[in-house]
């Protein structure tokens, strides 16, 4: 008997959990068909080798293959030092416009991969851009300069004063 009441009460759970489950599938409403389409060139720039200070800007092309206009709500790096310019007017279904990202080169060095996520009212939102390279670290400059015409290095006058 108790294995019946077990039986029929996990039956029971299971047809509740089927039901929960098509409930919320049906409660999202259908894709719109005319809604616009982010289609970028590339999602992904390697930069290679940058040296400090270097040129750390990446434009990432893209155009709206939609029927609507495009409105990009937000785009954020993973980290304040990558720094994403977005266009803040609508962008009109088949125009291209740009998202420019920017690496912080001068106070960042060695290997680095980083994203941008950019909301949206596309179809598929939120995109997630992603550059990556690596950054030379800053040059060292010598205490004391060298003499050009000297090659011994140290400093670029001499101490006269044992000569006196």
């Amino acid at each position: 008997m108790h294995k019946k009441i077990l039986i029929a009460s996990s039956l029971l759970v299971a047809c509740v959990f089927a039901k929960a489950q098509t409930s919320v599938a049906s409660a999202m409403p259908p894709a719109d068909p005319n809604a616009p389409v982010m289609t970028f060139q590339t999602k992904d720039h390697d930069f290679g080798t940058i040296e400090h200070d270097g040129d750390g800007t990446y434009m990432f092309l893209f155009t709206n293959t939609g029927k609507e206009p495009l409105v990009i709500k937000e785009a954020h790096g993973s980290c304040g030092c990558t720094v994403p310019k977005w266009p803040h007017n609508p962008v009109d279904p088949c125009k291209q416009d740009t998202i420019k990202v920017t690496y912080d080169t001068h106070n960042h060095s060695g290997v680095f991969q980083k994203t941008v996520t950019i909301t949206s009212n596309a179809k598929e939102s939120p995109v997630i851009l992603s550059i990556k390279g690596k950054v030379n670290p800053k040059p060292t400059v010598p205490a004391f300069p060298t003499d050009p015409g000297n090659n011994t290095g140290g400093a670029p006058f001499s101490n006269n004063w044992d000569n006196q």
